[in-house]
C-alpha cells in the first residue's frame, strides 16, 4: 500500500472526472493495470484503471478517470471534497495491456465509454517508445461531448501518431462530421492496423463482448485479442 494525495480534479466529460494523484514515493506498473483506491485508514477501496503512462509513476504521480456517478463516491470519496486528504493505494492489479512479445506490434485499440483510460496509458506509455508501430484507436461514446481525452487524441492524430476512429451511438448532432452508430465490423475493418496486430478491447462487458465477436468474423486471430 502507498499514501496519495488528490491535488486536481478536471471535468473530463461531463459525466466523468479526471483525477490526478501525488504518490508519496514512484509507483511501478503497466500500461493498463488498475489500482484499488479509498480514504486513508478506511476498509472501503474502489478499482480504477490508471489512465497515465507508467513514466508518470516513476515520478510518483497517477491520473484516474471516474464516473461522476461511480463507485468512486461509495469507497467515500468526493473528488471535490477530499482534495488534499491522505489516500490509500493499493496494486497495482490485473494483467489487461500489451504482452511483452508484442511490444513492437501493430495494435487496435477500441475503446467503449471510461474503457478509454487504460487504453490511453498504452497510447502514452507506446507512442515515445515505438515509433514505426502503427496504432489504431476506434473509441465510442453516447454523445460528442463524452470523449475523454478528445483534444489530446485528436492532436496526436494531426502529428500522425495514432489513427483515430470515434463514433457517437446515441447523439447524433448535425454539426458532428464523424461515424454515429455501434461499433461494428466495417469500422473495425477500416482501422484494421496490419495482419500481424494486436487488439486490446476495453468498456461495458456487452460492448467487449460484442466487438470480440465482430473481430472473430472478421477473422481475427484470437489469441491476439485482450
Amino acid at each position: 500500500m502507498i499514501t496519495a494525495r488528490l491535488v486536481d480534479v478536471t471535468a473530463a466529460t461531463p459525466r466523468t472526472r479526471r483525477l490526478r494523484l501525488q504518490l508519496a514515493r514512484p509507483f511501478a506498473f503497466t500500461a493498463g493495470q488498475a489500482v484499488f483506491v479509498g480514504l486513508a485508514g478506511s476498509e472501503q477501496r474502489a478499482p480504477y484503471s490508471v489512465a497515465s503512462a507508467p513514466a508518470q509513476g516513476a515520478d510518483g504521480i497517477l491520473e484516474l478517470l471516474v464516473g461522476a456517478d461511480s463507485a468512486f463516491g461509495q469507497a467515500g470519496l468526493d473528488p471535490v471534497t477530499v482534495i488534499g486528504q491522505p489516500l490509500d493505494i493499493e496494486g497495482p492489479i490485473g494483467s489487461f495491456g500489451v504482452p511483452a512479445d508484442a511490444d513492437h506490434a501493430p495494435l487496435l485499440l477500441v475503446a467503449g465509454g471510461t474503457g478509454i483510460a487504460p487504453l490511453r496509458s498504452v497510447l502514452l506509455d507506446r507512442i515515445p517508445r515505438v515509433a514505426a508501430a502503427r496504432i489504431s484507436l476506434v473509441y465510442s461514446a453516447r454523445a460528442v461531448d463524452e470523449f475523454a481525452f478528445g483534444d489530446e487524441l485528436e492532436a496526436l492524430a494531426r502529428a500522425g501518431r495514432l489513427d483515430l476512429h470515434c463514433t457517437v451511438t446515441r447523439d447524433e448532432p448535425a454539426a458532428w462530421p464523424g461515424r454515429t452508430g455501434r461499433i461494428d465490423g466495417h469500422l473495425l475493418a477500416a482501422a484494421w492496423p496490419g495482419d500481424d496486430a494486436w487488439s486490446l478491447v476495453c468498456g461495458p462487458a456487452p460492448f467487449v463482448s460484442d466487438v470480440t465477436a465482430a473481430l472473430a468474423r472478421m477473422g481475427v486471430n484470437q489469441a491476439r485479442v485482450i
